[in-house]
């Protein structure tokens, strides 16, 4: 049996920031030890900031985002357009678009696609809070921004046949992405590319 390299708090330290994202247990070493030899500048405002940052979030009961307000900032925007409504699988593709500044109307994050696999169906995510905002609204285009997988396209149908006919909803294009090389495209992209084709 190996003996602990360290102390039991600073292990856990390591284990936490081995479940984030992009972190193995190498990287979250090193991001450990970063942190403990710069405990002053790195160590203390992040624990201070995460404690706050806990305390604070709250999830927007109108669309799902996450802010510190409920409703959140972006709900409450009076200079956002009303007539559009993106609807997202999550929080990061909020904050996607908004970097990308391509965007001005409201959101609603459904917290994932459709599953099977993964027994995911559609009470496990906000598609009922989507259908009753959108019942007795005119006017109002649903831009359905979802993967382009196989979940992403099931969950963006059934979205369609629940919001109805009546309704005008559109999704993103998919295909070449700017600066991509048809010879370096999967056929699907390829495919997808050929059936949004438009005229120039």
């Amino acid at each position: 049996m190996k003996a602990a390299l360290s102390g039991p708090e600073i292990e856990r330290l390591v284990q936490a920031l081995g479940k984030l994202p992009g972190l193995g247990p190498r990287s979250a070493r090193r991001a450990a030890l970063a942190l403990i030899k710069k405990r002053e500048t790195l160590l203390d405002p992040l624990s201070t900031a995460l404690r706050e940052a806990a305390a604070a979030i709250k999830v927007c009961s109108t669309c799902g985002h996450i802010d510190t307000t409920d409703p959140c900032g972006l709900c409450t925007d009076p200079r956002r357009d009303d007539h559009l409504l993106c609807v997202v699988e999550d929080v990061g593709d909020v904050w996607a678009l908004e970097r990308a500044g391509v965007y001005r109307g409201r959101y609603h994050v459904l917290g994932g696609t459709l599953s099977a696999l993964d027994g995911r169906g559609p009470d496990a995510l906000n598609i009922a809070s989507l259908i009753d905002r959108m019942t007795g609204k005119t006017g109002v285009e649903v831009v359905l921004a979802l993967s382009a997988t196989v979940e992403g396209q099931a969950t963006a149908h059934y979205i369609t046949e629940r919001l109805g006919a009546g309704v005008n909803v559109t999704r993103l294009g998919h295909g070449v992405p700017i600066g991509g090389e048809l010879g370096y495209l999967d056929e699907g992209t390829l495919a997808a590319a050929f059936k949004s084709r438009r005229p120039l």
